[in-house]
């Protein structure tokens, strides 16, 4: 997991340098004396540099278990003394949390997975997340204890801190980025989301529409049967319950999903002509970008969705496709637009890699392939 691009970022390095391992041992050496601050330091940084994102929080987690008390319920104790205060209660989105504190996490589940140490585990993880969310570490408790697990959970589901709240779904969502599996289905967690769906915060309710994204990947009509429901129950507010819909079923609109489309109000078939599908350069460089326009005509009021697939060239040939959004659209009989758009090829970006060759770029509109441009990456 190299977060490295062209410019010389380095995500692991901003994350986890000198600096901030100086800062997690100055914490600990505030909340306890005998701890040794530079020892620890001295230990953490030694080949650190070579690590990758994820291998540096283990390798944190690890050094930390030489400078802790050996007895988990002691060290477990000795963690939450350090924290600094919880994150801002008064905020209501974006605020993640400081990534130091991600070893801590993983420190508990090497050391507080046995099922005697559960209970202080989780309550451990509870006080880590008001910190920065614990999402990763709660799986491991997840699948080693599962029933146990989801009781703590189903309580948390109503938690005063909303960061508490969040990690009840965020925990537990099926495909976490960066994360294993879980061993449970929606089945076991779908209970936690209505709950939180209702949520007054953003940061929650995004991370119910993240998991309910990741469920429509396996179980589309799941996850439209969840939405209609809750729109039936009245139990959030109609401007936030759209949002989470519309963030919920993102990748079944882009796969043009025809129950999806049709519930949310676009027709399958349109009834619009496009034309003048241009796309400029036909040949270009990484780090350049291409733009197209076209132009769109109703024939009859119509609602659209309009996205824009590429289809990249990967390593040995193969293909890869991607869905963008592009824009929606809400169109009267007879009327005409022209949409244009300007894509960047970024080179060195951190989630994909460019390959020379033919791309083609297909323009759909509610599902519908209707158009196709092609460029050479050189």
């Amino acid at each position: 997991m190299n977060k490295k691009n062209s410019t010389g970022f380095s995500l692991k390095d901003q994350l986890f340098n000198r600096e901030r391992v100086e800062y997690l041992a100055d914490i600990f050496r505030a909340a306890d004396k005998r701890f040794d601050a530079s020892g620890f330091v001295a230990a953490t940084m030694r080949n650190l540099k070579q690590l990758e994102l994820k291998e540096r929080i283990t390798r944190i987690a690890e050094v930390l278990e030489g400078f802790l008390n050996s007895n988990f319920r002691v060290s477990a104790k000795q963690i939450v003394a350090a924290l600094p205060p919880p994150l801002d209660p008064t905020l209501t989105d974006d605020d993640f949390g400081d990534f130091i504190f991600a070893p801590l996490g993983q420190f508990v589940v090497r050391n507080g997975l046995d099922a005697k140490h559960l209970r202080l585990s989780l309550q451990t993880l509870k006080a880590i997340t008001q910190r920065f969310s614990m999402e990763d570490s709660i799986r491991a408790f997840i699948n080693a204890h599962p029933t146990q697990t989801l009781e703590e959970l189903t309580k948390w589901s109503t938690d005063k801190n909303y960061h508490v709240r969040r990690l009840v779904s965020e925990g537990t969502r099926p495909t976490l980025p960066w994360s294993a599996r879980i061993s449970i289905g929606p089945s076991e967690t779908l209970h936690l989301l209505d709950r939180l769906h209702a949520d007054s915060t953003r940061y929650v309710t995004r991370s119910v529409a993240n998991h309910l994204n990741d469920i429509s990947k396996n179980d589309a009509l799941l996850v439209l049967k969840t939405l209609s429901r809750w729109r039936d129950e009245g139990a959030q507010e109609e401007a936030e319950l759209r949002w989470i819909t519309n963030h919920s079923l993102r990748t079944l609109v882009k796969r043009g999903h025809p129950e999806t489309l049709r519930f949310l109000g676009f027709a399958t078939s349109p009834k619009i002509e496009v034309s003048d599908f241009l796309l400029r350069p036909e040949r270009l460089t990484a780090g350049e970008a291409f733009e197209f326009s076209l132009t769109v005509q109703a024939k009859r009021d119509e609602t659209l969705v309009i996205d824009y697939v590429i289809d990249f060239v990967k390593a040995g040939g193969r293909r890869s496709l991607k869905v963008h959004k592009l824009k929606q659209l809400q169109l009267k009989k007879g009327e005409v637009v022209t949409v244009r758009k300007k894509h960047m090829l970024r080179d060195g970006a951190t989630t994909y890699t460019l390959y020379p060759g033919i791309h083609t770029v297909t323009i759909q509109i509610n599902g519908q392939p209707l158009g196709k441009q092609s460029f050479e990456l050189l």
